[in-house]
């Protein structure tokens, strides 16, 4: 039985499934909310022709409905990089042979944090969605990043970020 990526509840865990322990909300001080007991990651692929890759988050996800990077929670003792590409291999099909690392950037509160891994794509692949947190993936041109609406904290974080992307 597959989940609808336009459902407002997220996907039952498979029979016999057990949440990791990194999967968990940290609450701040101002009742904020962010995802990941241990941090979280997320992967910018970036190809020189091709752009960067976008997932769609489902509605059910946190600021479901916009366009952000495929990440997500940090397991303990996980590294930022090992978390990103990680992720990115769960929800995008991000081969790990076919990236290499360009940068980090680190957005840190303290109490929670979350580490964008900018890596540069050597071998472009198809992304597909292999999960039930993507509506859909593609390859986004870096002009075109601004057109879409995205995720609050990749909207705040973008213009820094491609800033560090290298002209080709």
């Amino acid at each position: 039985m597959t989940h609808d990526p336009l459902s407002s509840t997220p996907p039952p865990l498979p029979t016999g499934a057990a949440r990791d322990p990194g999967d968990a909300w940290v609450e701040g001080d101002n009742g904020q909310r962010y995802w990941g007991r241990f941090g979280a990651a997320g992967l910018l692929a970036w190809h020189p022709e091709a752009g960067i890759l976008l997932q769609h988050r489902a509605v059910w996800s946190h600021h479901g409905g916009t366009w952000g990077l495929p990440g997500g929670a940090r397991k303990q003792g996980e590294s930022a990089v090992d978390a990103a590409v990680r992720e990115a291999g769960e929800e995008a099909g991000v081969p790990a042979d076919a990236v290499e690392p360009l940068f980090e950037s680190l957005f840190d509160l303290g109490y929670w944090s979350y580490t964008t891994v900018a890596v540069r794509v050597v071998r472009l692949f198809a992304p597909i969605v292999a999960d039930a947190e993507s509506v859909a993936l593609r390859w986004v041109a870096i002009d075109e990043v601004d057109a879409l609406p995205l995720h609050p904290g990749f909207a705040a974080s973008w213009p820094a970020l491609r800033a560090q992307l290298p002209e080709r």
